[in-house]
């Protein structure tokens, strides 16, 4: 079975026709449960996310702010197995037939088996993987089995990516390039800056993949500015903070779809 790199090609040509910018959002596997984050991530996607990056808790999340930090830690410690993170994008794909992609550092999946868990990705309906910790030039063996496979590889870009490497990510990588918003971890930011403009600006000149800008995103209002120039918004942190701070699991559900309604307005802003 192939899996749905053509289904997030075709949702990010869909958004751009619109004139909008996608709205990306991420949520971990097995926060607060494995059922309490299948259900979380639903309703993002049903309250309007176009794409839903499902997190791989990891125990050394390099890129992860302290908010994600603590989900993956939860995560963890409810026994979370990379069968389960499988079963989350088989059931958020199937239950909304929109785009899922894991979002993984690479010691898990080599661990697992490079192959098996491409096909095993392919076979649950996922359109491919964010790597954030992969170099592009030993990326080989994971593209080749993407590529089987029929799933993105998705690389990270920094505002100190210089353009050759700039250049060299574009050609590699398939779906789209996430674009770090600035130097740093995740986590809500009171602006996003003009760095993030700037690289935007750059990566398309080195390519033609879609640009999509995360980290520091938590608002409407900033939705609103960085789809003025990006063509997707990527947005973690803040949905995992709402259900950090929620009494109850129903209750976060609840909080992280109002959140994705007010982001998808957002991205809806023109002028």
């Amino acid at each position: 079975m192939s899996g749905n790199i053509q289904l997030l090609d075709d949702t990010l040509a869909r958004t751009r026709e619109e004139g909008r910018a996608a709205l990306i959002a991420y949520l971990p596997a097995g926060f607060p449960t494995v059922e309490g984050s299948i259900e979380a991530i639903k309703a993002v996607l049903d309250a309007g996310a176009d794409v839903v990056e499902v997190g791989l808790p990891h125990s050394d999340p390099v890129l992860d702010g302290p908010v994600i930090q603590t989900a993956d830690d939860i995560a963890l410690r409810g026994g979370l197995k990379i069968a389960d993170v499988l079963r989350t994008v088989r059931e958020a794909h199937q239950a909304t037939g929109k785009p899922v992609l894991v979002m993984t550092y690479w010691n898990p999946v080599d661990r697992y088996g490079v192959d098996r868990f491409a096909q095993e990705l392919a076979e649950a309906g996922g359109a491919g993987c964010i790597l954030p910790d992969l170099p592009v030039q030993e990326a080989d063996l994971w593209r080749e089995h993407a590529a089987k496979h029929g799933l993105a590889t998705v690389f990270v870009v920094a505002p100190s990516s210089r353009d050759a490497r700039l250049a060299e990510i574009t050609a590699a990588g398939s779906g789209f390039v996430y674009a770090a918003s600035l130097m740093g971890v995740t986590g809500t930011r009171d602006s996003v800056g003009e760095q993030a403009r700037a690289l935007v600006e750059r990566t398309r000149a080195a390519g033609k993949l879609p640009v999509c800008v995360g980290i520091g995103v938590s608002s409407a209002a900033q939705a609103a500015e960085v789809a003025e120039f990006a063509d997707g918004v990527i947005v973690g942190s803040a949905f995992v903070k709402r259900m950090l701070d929620a009494p109850d699991a129903a209750a976060g559900v609840e909080a992280v779809r109002a959140l994705a309604a007010e982001l998808a307005e957002g991205v809806r802003r023109t002028g």
